[in-house]
């Protein structure tokens, strides 16, 4: 059976604020379908398992962040423009889809090890090969330092930026666009007064 596509995705926005603040393991479908404001027995006309919701709330997630990404990584641009970029866009998916990327960071690397849900592994690796060759290009062509660590780089890029789910809410003083900006400045330029 499959709901009304608006429903569906309440539903499923629901859950994601739900496995975001209490985690998978201890939410229950009881407690979504509580927060949901129906029965836990009408949840299951909707989806066949709690595994299910969050299969479909990450792989959508993924799904959109990955088409963004892509097209950044073919458009052409310098290196540093493909960072500027994949910030901007990483800080944009994180305003779409907070709680999707709370959950995410919180169960992404017990989850890859269930067959269903691999394709977090390989959605990692993915993440690694795109930051890293980024940063690869940008030392060859001298835009980067040479003397950086390429891979402590690309997880302190990683982590600043994503980590930024926890504290960011929609709607508040500055637009994603804006948090993109200044921490590129902060990433790229440093922090310390230029004399």
């Amino acid at each position: 059976m499959t709901a009304a596509p608006e429903r569906r995705r309440e539903l499923l926005d629901t859950a994601a604020e739900v496995f975001a603040a209490h985690g998978y393991n201890a939410t229950t479908v009881r407690r979504i379908a509580d927060e949901a404001g129906m029965l836990a027995g009408s949840l299951y006309y909707h989806f066949d398992s709690k595994e299910s919701m969050l299969d479909e709330i990450l792989s959508s997630f993924l799904g959109e962040l990955w088409a963004r990404y892509d097209a950044v990584l073919g458009a052409g641009l310098g290196p540093r423009e493909t960072i500027e970029a994949l910030v901007t866009e990483s800080f944009r998916e994180i305003d779409r889809h907070r709680a999707a990327v709370a959950i995410y960071q919180k169960e992404s690397r017990h989850l890859a090890a269930q067959p269903r849900f691999h394709y977090l592994a390989d959605s990692q690796q993915k993440f690694e090969q795109a930051w890293l060759g980024t940063l690869e290009r940008g030392i060859a062509a001298r835009v980067f330092r040479a003397d950086l660590d390429i891979r402590l780089t690309y997880r302190f890029v990683r982590d600043t930026v994503w980590v930024a789910a926890s504290w960011y809410r929609p709607g508040g003083q500055h637009s994603p666009e804006e948090i993109a900006r200044q921490y590129l400045s902060m990433v790229l330029d440093g922090i310390a007064a230029r004399t």
